[in-house]
């Protein structure tokens, strides 16, 4: 049987790495993208941890998502190797500080523009084809925090994310690629930790947890 190929977008932690070692772990080989070299290679020591029959590898792809030169080249590369990608599930986010609209920051709120919605729109005509080529699913996140206060740049750019990624569900509901937008619980992410710090992080749960519960329905 042809071994299952995943892209993770934002692979270096959180849920993004908890997703990356639950797929090689049931033995997908995951194409792990993130700038965080040193995340990336802790993901990969933590899977070659496993010493499991069956496990996935990991290619890493030490890279940022709003280098669109780098994201197609990486996408050709796969083609090349792979043929396509049966999964590709989009981590990769920028957290800017909380602040009122009135005082937004203009390099944060920049950032959060080309990483939380540039960058996915340029990616998704990038893989799509990939997608295609192996009747694969593509994986949004959702947070809902549109409209909340403080929560201007974030909530605006990942609002405006989940609504292109909602557009691109609508017209390849019939034809494909598959496109779930999954709404994760809380969880004890570095993400989280800069909007809310110091908050109680025992009742939150594990990305580990959300990676499992999320993937039950690929």
């Amino acid at each position: 049987m042809t071994q299952k190929i995943a892209l993770v977008t934002g692979a270096s932690r959180g849920l993004g790495a908890a997703l990356a070692e639950q797929l090689a772990a049931r033995g997908w080989h995951v194409i792990a993208v993130a700038r965080t070299v040193g995340g990336l290679e802790e993901v990969d020591d933590r899977i070659k941890a496993l010493a499991l029959p069956g496990v996935g590898g990991l290619t890493l792809a030490p890279m940022d998502v709003t280098n669109e030169d780098a994201m197609r080249h990486l996408c050709l590369q796969v083609h090349e190797r792979w043929g396509g990608v049966d999964l590709w599930a989009h981590t990769a986010i920028h957290a800017a500080p909380l602040a009122p609209a009135g005082s937004l920051d203009g390099k944060d709120f920049d950032k959060s523009v080309n990483i939380n919605l540039r960058a996915t729109g340029a990616l998704i005509p990038m893989v799509e084809p990939l997608l295609r080529a192996r009747s694969g699913t593509a994986l949004f996140f959702d947070d809902p925090r549109g409209g909340e206060k403080f929560f201007g740049a974030y909530g605006a750019t990942k609002a405006a994310q989940i609504a292109l990624a909602r557009s691109w569900q609508t017209e390849t509901a019939t034809i494909g690629p598959k496109v779930i937008i999954a709404t994760p619980a809380p969880m004890p992410t570095a993400v989280r930790a800069r909007f809310f710090p110091g908050e109680d992080r025992a009742p939150l749960s594990a990305p580990r947890t959300e990676a499992t519960r999320i993937l039950a329905d690929i």
